[in-house]
């Protein structure tokens, strides 16, 4: 999947309707809504952060962009804590030992 091969090169990106452009997550050839053919893009890696935790020393979070895509990775956080519905930025993906590997920080 094109999703996949994009990851591997640490590129985030979605698939959109050609039809009703509606942004298809989980990501695929065909519209959920429609069953149209998709178009590949990138996606902006600028989201809102929805939750956030720290287990043994390493912040995790869940953000969601582009309005619609919910992702888990880990957080790199700044001075200040986190506050629920900032910005956060993805500054790497990648695919590691088969699962997906997201970096945010905020």
């Amino acid at each position: 999947m094109k999703f996949e091969s994009e990851l591997k090169k640490g590129n985030f990106s979605v698939s959109e309707c050609t039809e009703c452009k509606k942004i298809v997550w989980p990501p695929s050839d065909f519209c959920s809504s429609c069953f149209a053919k998709t178009n590949w893009r990138k996606a902006s890696r600028t989201g809102k952060l929805l939750e956030y935790s720290k287990k043994q020393g390493i912040e995790f979070c869940v953000a969601e962009f582009e309005g619609v895509i919910k992702i888990i990775g880990t957080l790199i956080v700044g001075p200040n804590r986190p506050q629920i519905g900032q910005r956060v930025q993805l500054e790497r993906c990648s695919i590691q030992d088969g699962n997906y590997n997201f970096v945010m920080s905020c």
